[in-house]
C-alpha cells in the first residue's frame, strides 16, 4: 500500500512510538470496592451463569473486598436470584441494589410513584442495600398520559424520599457521553462508537438535550438534600469537571463515582487530580466492566501511577474515545478514601 491510497478510519491503529514509563499495577495499595459493577447478563460478564468460584478468584487475586451489584432489577426473581447467587454464599463479599419497574407507570397512572416507594421497601426487606436509577427516566420514560417523565418531576418524590428515609445510597444514570447528544458528523469524537453502537445515540427532536438533561438533574439534587445521590460515571459530566465541582459544592447529598469514564478524567489529568485532591470524601471507586484482571489493573495503574499517554482501555481497539490518558498519582490518603472508605460510609454506613 502506498502513502497516496486512502485509509478508512476503522483500519487505522497507530502505534505511538514515545518512550513513557509503563507500569503494571496488579493489586491496589489499599483493600478495594468495586461500588459500580453488573453480575447481571446485559453488560457481559453475566456471572448468574458462570461458577461463581471464578468470579471469587478475580476478586481475590485483585483485592476488591466488595462489589456493588447493580443488577437486581424491580421484579423479585431478579432481585431474589442475585441475592441468594451471590450474596447468601458471600455475604460480606457482595451488595445488591434494587430497581424501579418504569413500564407499570402507564397502567398503574398516578398511583405509580407510590406503588415503587413501597416496592422498594419490599425489595430493602428481601436484602437490597440501594437504589439504581438507569437512563431511560429523562430519556425514554412516559407516564400515563404519554408525556416524558422529567428526572426532576415532582411526582418521583415518594421514591427519593424514602430512599432516605431508609438510608438507602441512590446510584443514577441520566445521560452518556456528550457527543452521544450531537449530529453525527465530522465533528463528534464519538463517531466510530456511534457507528458501532447506533442504539446509544440521542440526538434529535426525540430526545431531551443533554443540558435539559443535566439541568434537571441538577434540580433534583436540589429538591430533594435528605437523600443521597451517588451520580454514575463522573456524575454523568466527565467531560466538564468544572459542573461537576460546582454541583459537589452545592449539593451535599452529592457524590460521584468513576466508573467507565476513566477515559474522559484521563485526558484531563491536572483538572481530574484536583478534583480528586478537592472532594476526597466525595468519589468512589468504581468499573462499570465485568469482573476481570486488566481493567483492575488499569484502574489501578491510572488512579496510582505517574504514567503517561497509555490506552484507556484493555484489548484492541480504542474504547470511549480515540485518544490516550495519564496517570492521576493520587496521594495514600486520597487513595483510601476512593477504593474503600467512602464506599463503606455511604452504602454500608461503616464510619
Amino acid at each position: 500500500m502506498s502513502g497516496s491510497e486512502p485509509l478508512l478510519l476503522s483500519d487505522y491503529k497507530p502505534r505511538p512510538k514515545l518512550v513513557t514509563p509503563v507500569t503494571t499495577v496488579s493489586q491496589p495499595r489499599f483493600p478495594t470496592i468495586d461500588a459500580h459493577n453488573h453480575l447481571g447478563p446485559e453488560f457481559g460478564g453475566n456471572w448468574i451463569a458462570r461458577p461463581l468460584s471464578e468470579l471469587i478468584d478475580i476478586l481475590d487475586r485483585c483485592h476488591i473486598q466488595r462489589l456493588v451489584d447493580l443488577d437486581g432489577g424491580w421484579g423479585e426473581d431478579i432481585l431474589a436470584a442475585h441475592l441468594d447467587h451471590f450474596k447468601a454464599p458471600y455475604p460480606e463479599r457482595f451488595i445488591i441494589f434494587g430497581g424501579v419497574d418504569w413500564a407499570r407507570w402507564p397502567e398503574e397512572g398516578n398511583r405509580f410513584p407510590e406503588l415503587a416507594a413501597k416496592r422498594l421497601e419490599a425489595q430493602v426487606r428481601r436484602g437490597a442495600q440501594g437504589l439504581k436509577i438507569w437512563k431511560p427516566l429523562g430519556l425514554h420514560i412516559k407516564d400515563d398520559r404519554g408525556e416524558r417523565v422529567a428526572i426532576d418531576d415532582a411526582r418521583l418524590e415518594p421514591i427519593w424520599a424514602t430512599a432516605a428515609d431508609l438510608d438507602l445510597p441512590v446510584v443514577i444514570h441520566i445521560a452518556d457521553p456528550v457527543a452521544f447528544f450531537d449530529p453525527l458528523d465530522r465533528f463528534n469524537e464519538q463517531y466510530e462508537v456511534l457507528q458501532g453502537h447506533p442504539d446509544w445515540y440521542f440526538y434529535g427532536p426525540q430526545f431531551p438535550p443533554f443540558q435539559q438533561l443535566m439541568d434537571e438533574f441538577d434540580s433534583l439534587l436540589g429538591r430533594n438534600p435528605r437523600t443521597t445521590f451517588i451520580g454514575a460515571h463522573v456524575g454523568c459530566y466527565a467531560e466538564n469537571l468544572g459542573w461537576v465541582a460546582s454541583a459537589l459544592d452545592r449539593h451535599p447529598n452529592f457524590y460521584i463515582d468513576i466508573a467507565a469514564r476513566i477515559n474522559e478524567i484521563g485526558r484531563q489529568p491536572y483538572t481530574a487530580r484536583d478534583l480528586f485532591l478537592r472532594y476526597p470524601d466525595r468519589i468512589l471507586f468504581g468499573t462499570d466492566a465485568p469482573a476481570n484482571d486488566a481493567d483492575y489493573g488499569l484502574y489501578f495503574r491510572f488512579l496510582e501511577t505517574r504514567d503517561e499517554y497509555f490506552k484507556h482501555c484493555t484489548g484492541e481497539g480504542f474504547g470511549l474515545g480515540r485518544w490516550y490518558i495519564y496517570g492521576l498519582y493520587l496521594p495514600d490518603e486520597v487513595l483510601e478514601k476512593v477504593y474503600h472508605r467512602n464506599a463503606e460510609h455511604l452504602i454500608l454506613h461503616l464510619e
